[in-house]
């Protein structure tokens, strides 16, 4: 028995019409005319271990790992595992630095295009 968890280089939510629907919670989706500069909640099934130290993408999921490209850049503020009804769940704050559009890389690799360590 080992303990089951997943390590995530960028955090990928749902569009917010499967809030709208019932199907998802709303802070499991990406938030509606979201802004730079604001601070979001997120909700996660699982326990998911980001990374905290600088800007990762936010990218939206129709599920079975059908990504989108980056939709925003964000710096997690913090996450929290926890449990309801034995099932384990991730939770926190993210910030978003900036709003994409159009389908420009924004991304390379680990960084965000044009920002190096």
């Amino acid at each position: 028995m080992g303990i089951k968890a997943e390590f995530n280089p960028d955090i990928c939510l749902r569009d917010i019409s499967e809030f709208h629907k019932g199907k998802r919670k709303l802070e499991e989706c990406i938030p509606e005319n979201i802004q730079a500069g604001k601070i979001y909640d997120f909700l996660k099934k699982g326990q998911r271990f980001f990374w905290l130290d600088g800007e990762v993408p936010l990218l939206e999921t129709r599920g079975n790992e059908q990504l989108s490209r980056p939709k925003a850049s964000i710096v997690f503020q913090e996450a929290t595992h926890f449990k309801i009804e034995n099932e384990i769940f991730t939770k926190g704050k993210y910030k978003v630095i900036e709003v994409f559009s159009g389908d420009d890389i924004q991304f390379e690799g680990l960084y965000r295009k044009g920002v190096w360590k």
